[in-house]
Parts: structure tokens; C-alpha cells; sequence
């Protein structure tokens, strides 16, 4: 279903629901338009943004989750296929920058927490932890956030990150892409960057 890949050997990818801000948050990153929308599930296709010398790239995968006017089959399929690039290229993937709505994401979670059903959001960061990638979850919209420290902890918990979530500001980035406020992802990307003697990395975090 998603299209060719450029060859880049290091990418960074955004994952998450649909309508939490990862164009947006791409946008900040890269400086370029990115296409964004009042309608969730805008983007469809990854969006790949390989325009820097070096052989690196950011990937904006689709999200996932409810979508207008989209038949539910269709939702499960974007799904399955934003996994099976996630596996297919583990390799090359620096980081998984999960993004979270700081406001809607402990429901959304909670929501779906039954039985024998583990929430997407939670399936995704377990998965990118099994494939050996970085998971950084940022948790945007922390403008709209009231009780921000305990929807922090809050979120981390559901994770598996036990609170207080300023012990793991490696992995937990509170951020607002909209205005530009990104400094705790960046900093917690060039973190790993170092511990992973990429440094050369970094200059995309900045």
C-alpha cells in the first residue's frame, strides 16, 4: 500500500493517531510545508523529507485511529501497514518519535484498555522498544494542559515509565509544535544521538 522509499540509510519517524500534530511537529522540524488539516487522517501516505546532504531523513508515517469519510477496513490497513514499514525498516530507524495529544491521550488510552486489548498508542512504543529503535514520545498540545506535571506522570505510567516523568525526559518530550515549542524533544533526541556516537545527527534537533 505505501509507495518506494528513498534510499536513506538513517530516518527518524513520527508515529501516533491521527490528529495529534505530526505535521505540524514536521513541519518545526524540517522548516518545510507540510500538508496539515482540521480532518483527521489528512496524510495517507508517509511523507518523507530526505532533502539534507547527509544520508538521513524524516519520515511522517499516516495516523491511525478515527478518520472522516474512511470506511473502518481501511483504518486497519493503514494501521497494519504503518507496523509493517516500522519492521520492515527497524534498521535504519535512529529514533520513533511517538506523538501524543497531551490533552486527549490518558482517555484515549483508558478507552481502550479492556481485557485482552492493549491500546495502539501503547502496542506502538512496546513495538518500537522490541526492535531495538528509540522511542520518544512526545506529548503535544501541552499548551491546551492544565495539570501538567500529573498528565505527564499520568501518561508515562501508562507506558511503563513509573512517575515522576522528569526522571525519564529522555523518553517523555511535553512539547507544543504549533508554536514552535519543541526544545524538550530536541533535547532528548541529541541525548541519544550522542549515547549513540551520531553526533553528526544533531544538527536536525536544533
Amino acid at each position: 500500500m505505501f509507495e518506494s522509499r528513498p534510499d536513506r540509510s538513517d530516518e527518524v519517524v513520527l508515529v501516533g493517531r491521527s490528529n495529534v500534530g505530526k505535521s505540524t511537529l514536521m513541519r518545526e522540524l524540517t522548516g518545510h510545508k507540510v500538508p496539515t488539516g482540521q480532518k483527521p487522517g489528512v496524510t495517507r501516505q508517509p511523507n518523507h523529507f530526505d532533502w539534507a546532504s547527509e544520508d538521513f531523513m524524516f519520515t511522517d508515517l499516516p495516523g491511525f485511529g478515527y478518520m472522516q469519510g474512511v470506511e473502518d477496513g481501511h483504518e486497519e490497513a493503514i494501521k497494519t501497514e504503518v507496523v509493517r514499514y516500522i519492521e520492515e525498516y527497524a534498521d535504519n530507524i535512529m529514533l520513533g518519535v511517538l506523538v501524543l495529544d497531551g490533552k486527549a491521550a490518558v482517555d484515549i488510552i483508558d478507552r481502550h484498555s479492556g481485557e485482552d486489548e492493549i491500546p495502539h498508542v501503547v502496542e506502538l512504543y512496546y513495538l518500537l522498544e522490541e526492535l531495538g529503535i528509540q522511542p520518544v514520545v512526545a506529548v503535544n498540545k501541552m499548551d491546551k494542559v492544565d495539570d501538567r506535571d500529573e498528565r505527564l506522570d499520568d501518561i508515562g505510567e501508562r507506558l511503563g515509565l513509573y512517575p515522576p516523568w522528569k526522571q525519564w525526559q529522555d523518553v517523555i518530550a511535553p512539547i507544543t509544535a504549533k508554536k514552535g515549542k519543541i526544545t524538550a524533544l530536541e533535547d532528548a533526541a541529541n541525548n541519544h544521538f550522542e549515547a549513540a556516537k551520531r553526533d553528526e545527527l544533531k544538527q536536525f534537533f536544533s
